[in-house]
């Protein structure tokens, strides 16, 4: 493998906007797939985590394969749901974008963690990325759940030079929080622009 495992996804962060700066969604689903076999190398830690995106991704994908010319960009699927009053509903768009950006965000400070606390292991990394992240949007049982899955996490030195590849990991993880974090700010802005950033797990 040429590269780290990022090495997909940073490339595909380069396409998803348009020269207009239009979000557009299969780029952006993209880049969240590319994620997903980093999250594999995490095994049981990181099952529950990997499910959600997966469904959320598989969820927008699915609308967005209805009309692909209609839904080119990532937010017209979310206006729609917004007019026509169905965007709380579980089963939603809204509600797949809002929890697949919740989830990058705890990736996202997850690897920032592996990048900044040299020191600390696995499970700390994780649990200090999960309250700052998705705890308050849990409820409690997701809350225990997770808790218990971080106590699954792998050994970080074993983690760090399976998701090497050939490349710089460090600088990789870097380049990815630095240019993945812009376009997941933008999600909230515009879901709070429409009332939907503060949904909560039911």
């Amino acid at each position: 493998m040429e590269g780290t495992v990022f090495a997909p996804a940073l490339e595909g962060i380069k396409h998803v906007k348009s020269e207009e700066g239009v979000m557009l969604t299969r780029p952006f689903l993209d880049v969240c797939k590319h994620i997903l076999p980093i999250i594999e190398k995490f095994g049981a830690a990181m099952a529950l985590v990997k499910s959600d995106i997966g469904g959320n991704i598989t969820r927008l994908e699915n609308k967005y394969l209805l009309n692909p010319t209609k839904y080119t960009n990532l937010y017209s699927m979310v206006q729609e749901e917004v007019e026509a009053k169905t965007a709380k509903g579980s089963s939603s768009c809204t509600n797949g974008l809002l929890w697949l950006t919740r989830a990058m965000d705890f990736l996202v400070a997850l690897f920032r963690n592996l990048l900044e606390h040299q020191d600390w292991t696995m499970s700390q990394a994780c649990s200090d990325s999960y309250s700052k992240t998705l705890k308050k949007w849990h409820g409690w049982i997701a809350s225990s759940s997770f808790t218990v899955a971080m106590k699954l996490a792998p050994d970080r030195k074993k983690f760090m030079n399976v998701i090497c590849g050939t490349g710089d990991i460090n600088s990789d993880i870097e380049k990815f929080c630095t240019t993945f974090s812009p376009l997941l700010e933008e999600n909230h802005k515009f879901l709070a622009s429409v009332g939907m950033d503060e949904l909560k797990a039911s």
